[in-house]
């Protein structure tokens, strides 16, 4: 019993994480297949690189969620 009572607080905090990245996935799926098609298979720092890249054009929700995480 108390080896799931630890596992429980990770994989909330597991869910919460995943969530907040598809959030970020989502605010920004559009200015990616707009700006960014070409690298999109390269890998996420690719794809980030060409968002930082593209700035001025991305959208509002995907600038604040970039701005959010540091980027």
């Amino acid at each position: 019993m108390n080896k799931v009572l630890v596992i429980i607080p990770f994989l909330l905090l597991a869910s919460a994480a995943s969530a907040q990245q598809q959030v970020g996935q989502d605010a920004c799926a559009r200015d990616v297949s707009r700006h960014c098609r070409a690298v999109m298979n390269n890998g996420d720092q690719a794809v980030l690189a060409c968002l930082k890249e593209h700035r001025a054009k991305l959208s509002k929700a995907c600038d604040k969620v970039l701005t959010e995480h540091g980027q």
